[in-house]
């Protein structure tokens, strides 16, 4: 039992208390009856016997003795042991008589640096993904996996896992002090081993999933798994080179929004899902049909409950194991960019659950949260709220963005309740919520975290799109930075949503009365740039699918959905559809079930699909209906003061003035003949678009070529005497 180490160090170790045990295990040199020699100890609970295989000396066994009970072993070895390199192996006999050979991991240097940590620490380490969570490594020629993990206040930290039975005692790991980062390289592990880390905070253990882990088990078990990220081979440079290269805010952009989940299901089992490499098939040939120019995706990053349709993460550097591997979902990717298909994730910096495994209270303290709860809880959504103030959390959403597009070569992210993070009374009650150092609303560290989230996602990924879903006034929100703003290149709409939607559910017979809902979006639409959204939070919550809120009988509601979208393509700004409303979903969205594909067998839903796909043709195919989405040169009213025949009617313009469309919608079911609107020169004018098409399950009242009259009308030198359709809308273009 002799041994030069004290036994209160002994005790702290198999007491799960040590914050460094390479102090007392691995190779150390000693003096031996007063010559210098190596002390090789190990913690191997549960062990009858163990050796030291020497490589220095022919693989000599040297046998080790136990100094202390619960199983930390000792030998002596000469100073020439090992061939200068400090690897050797153990041969241990378990008590149940199995023999097994092993790389020491104690006997191996760390890995994260100085500087890493550093870099840590001032929270600018952007590719700290790079360097935390489990990576395989190759150290001294051995084979094994790195594992690194920001657990600052807690008392000890091991890692568990299959290969060690789950048993904290077996791999404690080494604290960098004052950091706080933890870190073990075990050898002999590969691809594919489940993990977790086991926290000691004083006298409380708890295990939790690593909040870098790249991949998990699938819900709802919650361990990390190892995988190799980069031996995935791409083919999307041509893709990639292009995005670098293209300013988007001129391009026409359709975003299709989706849930992988509930898009589609197979057919000979309903209740399962669709794997990434079905739905990449699948989901590509449907957006080259329908003319969209990027998917986005309800949250990927892995969650525990479904119903959460993924906006409470747990795993924010893994995507889901619902679907497939991490290789799967980057075939996904890759497959959509190989078709000029961009892909956008939703993305949730603003909260995340209370679920034990996860986040909260992370080294058994309010870490990534606010300890107060005025701050640190979302009430109405049960959630914690991160604390933006810290470096290290700012530092570790800023990285979880920056990987998207690095490793799975994302296009964008769409920022979840941007509104949440910038106010700190966010729906709460007076008294309920701290003041900032100024004594007012905002909240100025999340402001800072969103600034530096979008210069760090231009500056290095130039042409990925940040996209803010932002429900206030708040000014600049997509201005850059240097102008005070806060850096996003787009921001959701929602007031032209809801005030189309609420437009639209009038009776028509009543549309008259509430004209300036329509019009008002045109007072702000170049304020911001903007995206139109008809996303799936219009669709859930006793809302009722698109097509079900549209008033009417069965042609009525059709036709005033094919007027909605119609208004909504020819105005101002980029445009997002949810998965199911452009075929007419009648049931409201359910993340458990498919679409209603079945309903494609009738004209009517078909008719509203072509619809769609031809207003993303022609918003592709016209500059007029995406150049300028976000300069007044793009717009310019004809008439938005007929508010008694409820038409509207306008022109959008390309860069290149005389290229420009004629546009004017109808949103009641009367036909209005010869009804004449002002133009801006004389000429003959295609109608390129009707909705009213029989083509699309209307009535076919339309127009053909129009004249245009030397007559002057709405302040213009010349006008068409037109036909507009019931529920609605015609384009022309003048033809030269």
């Amino acid at each position: 039992m002799r041994t030069s180490v004290p036994l209160e160090k002994i005790s702290k170790l198999v007491e799960g208390r040590h914050e460094n045990p390479f102090e007392l295990l691995g190779p150390h040199e000693v003096t031996e009856g007063g010559r210098r020699a190596l002390a090789v100890r190990a913690f191997l609970p549960n062990s009858a016997q163990a050796w030291v295989i020497d490589p220095s000396h022919g693989n000599a066994n040297r046998p080790m003795r136990r100094i202390h009970p619960a199983g930390v072993f000792e030998a002596i070895c000469p100073l020439t042991s090992f061939n200068g390199s400090g690897v050797y192996m153990l041969r241990v006999a378990e008590e149940g008589g199995r023999d097994s050979v092993m790389h020491d991991p104690y006997a191996f240097p760390h890995l994260l640096t100085d500087y890493d940590l550093h870099l840590l620490n001032e929270g600018t380490h952007w590719d700290l993904y790079n360097r935390l969570g489990a990576h395989l490594r190759t150290v001294n020629g051995v084979d094994g996996v790195h594992f690194a993990v920001w657990a600052p206040n807690a008392t000890s930290v091991s890692v568990v896992g299959d290969f060690n039975t789950w048993d904290g005692r077996r791999h404690p790991m080494r604290k960098h002090i004052p950091s706080g980062f933890w870190e073990l390289f075990v050898p002999g592990l590969g691809e594919g081993t489940l993990y977790k880390y086991r926290i000691r905070h004083h006298d409380h253990v708890f295990d939790k999933t690593d909040p870098l882990a790249f991949a998990a088990e699938l819900p709802p078990r919650t361990a990390g798994c190892v995988v190799d990220l980069d031996r995935y081979h791409w083919h999307d440079q041509d893709w990639l080179s292009h995005r670098k290269e293209t300013n988007w805010l001129e391009q026409p952009l359709s975003f299709y929004e989706v849930h992988l989940g509930s898009w589609k299901r197979p057919g000979d089992d309903p209740s399962k899902w669709l794997s990434y490499r079905e739905l990449a098939h699948q989901l590509v040939e449907y957006c080259q049909e329908m003319g969209y120019t990027h998917i986005e995706l309800l949250p990927v990053s892995e969650h525990p409950f479904s119903g959460s349709w993924g906006y409470q993460t747990v795993g924010y550097f893994a995507a889901t194991s619902r679907y497939g591997s991490p290789h799967d979902f980057m075939y996904f990717v890759d497959l959509c960019h190989q078709h000029d298909i961009g892909v956008v994730l939703d993305w949730v910096p603003g909260h995340f659950p209370r679920d034990g495994h996860g986040l909260r209270r992370f080294d058994g303290t309010a870490l990534y949260e606010h300890a107060d709860p005025r701050q640190g809880e979302h009430k109405d959504w049960g959630t914690m709220i991160f604390n933006y103030g810290r470096h290290e959390v700012r530092n570790f959403l800023v990285a979880n963005a920056l990987f998207w597009f690095d490793k799975y070569h994302i296009d964008g992210v769409r920022v979840d309740a941007v509104a949440s993070m910038l106010y700190l009374d966010y729906s709460r009650e007076d008294g309920d919520w701290i003041p900032n150092q100024y004594g007012g609303r905002e909240n100025i560290e999340a402001i800072g975290f969103l600034k530096q989230l979008n210069e760090q996602s231009h500056l290095q990924y130039p042409g990925v799109l940040t996209i803010a879903e932002e429900s206030t006034a708040w000014a600049g929100v997509s201005k850059p930075t240097y102008l005070g703003g806060l850096g996003f290149s787009l921001k959701w709409n929602m007031g032209w949503m809801n005030d189309t939607r609420k437009y639209m559910h009038h009776e028509p017979v009543h549309r008259k009365y509430h004209h300036d809902e329509l019009t008002f979006s045109l007072i702000y639409a170049f304020h911001e740039n903007f995206v139109l959204p008809f996303s799936h939070d219009e669709v859930v919550h006793g809302k009722g699918s698109m097509l079900d809120q549209m008033p009417g009988d069965l042609w009525q509601k059709f036709a005033n959905l094919r007027l909605t979208y119609s208004y909504m393509w020819t105005h101002p700004g980029k445009k997002l559809l949810f998965m199911g409303s452009d075929f007419g979903q009648w049931n409201e969205w359910n993340y458990d079930c498919s679409l209603q594909w079945d309903l494609l067998q009738w004209e009517s839903h078909q008719g509203l699909l072509k619809c769609v796909a031809d207003l993303n043709r022609m918003m592709r195919a016209e500059p007029a209906l995406h150049q300028l989405d976000f300069d007044w040169h793009g717009f310019e009213w004809i008439d938005c003061h007929d508010h008694d025949e409820s038409t509207l009617s306008y022109i959008r313009r390309a860069k290149d003035p005389d290229d420009f469309l004629v546009v004017c919608g109808n949103f009641t079911p009367v036909p209005r003949i010869g009804y004449r609107i002002g133009v801006p020169e004389l000429a003959t004018y295609d109608e390129i678009f009707n909705s009213d098409s029989m083509y699309y399950g209307g009535s076919n009242l339309g127009n053909g070529k129009v004249e245009a009259e030397d007559l002057p009308s709405h302040g213009r030198p010349a006008s068409l005497s037109i036909t507009l359709p019931p529920l609605a809308t015609v384009v022309f273009k003048p033809k030269r």
